[in-house]
């Protein structure tokens, strides 16, 4: 799962390395003024609150650290990543942790569920698919699509399905 998880934030590095700040910080109008600094700082900061829930064994995805530079500053951003990937290469065994969190918008129904490291690192990488297809929308609207492959923001399930469905 970590290879994974590493490629995936190689694909967003290698997307940051190519945008300017003045693009990474464009408040794209299909993406209701989101930018796509944006996204690449909440993908970062999901992978930062499985890390943060090593010590205590519980990972809160509410009470996570939104660190603004990481949504502004690209080469933030990217020595981000190299710091996730580098956490991703140690060798993690499949740590039992609890996943904390309020799922409505009602205060006080915070709820506690078994999970493992490994599972929350499918969730990391799940739900940076899911916002590297918002990125693409960002860079569609700033005329950059060439920056990424077809495949960026789509579920390796989907990459699957067109192979087989070429054939």
């Amino acid at each position: 799962m970590q290879t994974y998880c590493k490629e995936n934030l190689n694909e967003i590095k290698n997307v940051l390395l190519q945008v300017t700040n003045d693009q990474f910080t464009f408040q794209s109008t299909t993406l209701f003024g989101a930018t796509i600094g944006q996204h690449v700082r909440h993908i970062l900061v999901i992978y930062q609150s499985v890390f943060n829930g090593f010590e205590t064994k519980a990972v809160n995805y509410d009470h996570r650290e939104r660190n603004l530079l990481a949504e502004t500053d690209t080469n933030f951003a990217i020595q981000t990543i190299d710091e996730i990937c580098s956490i991703l290469k140690e060798n993690h065994t499949d740590i039992q942790l609890i996943l904390e969190g309020n799922f409505c918008e009602i205060e006080g129904n915070q709820i506690k569920i078994e999970t493992s490291f490994l599972r929350e690192l499918a969730y990391c990488l799940e739900h940076s698919i899911h916002h590297q297809a918002l990125i693409k929308v960002g860079l569609l609207e700033l005329k950059c699509l060439h920056f990424i492959d077809d495949t960026f923001g789509l579920a390796p399930a989907t990459i699957r399905h067109r192979k087989q469905s070429v054939q």
